[in-house]
């Protein structure tokens, strides 16, 4: 993408009201929405997060399968969630926001069990030993979930990494957490959920060209 295309895409973001893009000072320092994102949407429906939600397929498909819940999707870069975003806008959406923010602050954004689920779609696996620390599934990430989910909230992860998906069993079984559902190729079980199989993103759909299997893990956080 030109420069000049994602200048265009930041200046478009500011005009959209379901585009939440504060400074990290604001996240820290007391954010405004936080504890209060059912008035946000005008409603007292259930929140769903996507993170590293990307151009915001996964949130769009989802909140259109599910009006009666609110979805927002979560990513540091706006020019890729502008898409997600305008397309929500085009279509009057009113339960589709998006955040510009990092996801380790993720407890600062929203309150002690404000949410109801979490989805992490095709995240970045961080291979490396010394990336551990910005795994999605790491422990630390994990804690920030159980602060924010409700008690009976779930998190989903789907991923074509099995580097991924191995680290997060393991860990998930190390840890006693309670897995609710775990598959290492969702397009040959016929067991996999249908929100799982249903909706695919742009690079999910080049995954599956190149023939790699899409793995998924439905999960609560037990503490």
């Amino acid at each position: 993408m030109g420069s000049k295309n994602k200048l265009k895409r930041f200046r478009e973001n500011e005009t959209f009201d379901n585009v939440i893009q504060p400074t990290r000072e604001e996240v820290i320092g007391g954010f405004q929405h936080k504890g209060k994102w059912q008035a946000f949407f005008g409603n007292e429906n259930p929140i769903v997060l996507e993170l590293g939600c990307g151009k915001g397929e996964y949130t769009i498909a989802l909140a259109e399968k599910n009006p009666d819940k609110n979805f927002i999707g979560i990513d540091i870069k706006g020019a890729r969630f502008w898409r997600g975003a305008k397309t929500a806008i085009e279509n009057n959406m009113k339960n589709v926001a998006f955040i510009r923010t990092q996801i380790e602050l993720i407890d600062f954004i929203f309150a002690e069990k404000e949410v109801s689920d979490i989805w992490i779609t095709f995240p970045d696996p961080q291979i490396k030993y010394k990336r551990t620390k910005h795994r999605l599934t790491n422990s630390d990430f994990l804690k920030k979930y159980h602060h924010i989910l409700k008690p009976e909230g779930t998190i989903n992860l789907k991923t074509d990494s099995e580097f991924m998906h191995g680290y997060t069993l393991g860990l998930l079984h190390g840890e006693g957490h309670e897995i609710l559902h775990a598959n290492h190729d969702v397009y040959k079980d016929h067991y996999s959920p249908e929100e799982v199989t249903g909706t695919q993103t742009f690079y999910e759909k080049q995954y599956l060209e190149q023939g790699k299997p899409i793995t998924y893990v439905k999960f609560r956080v037990k503490y």
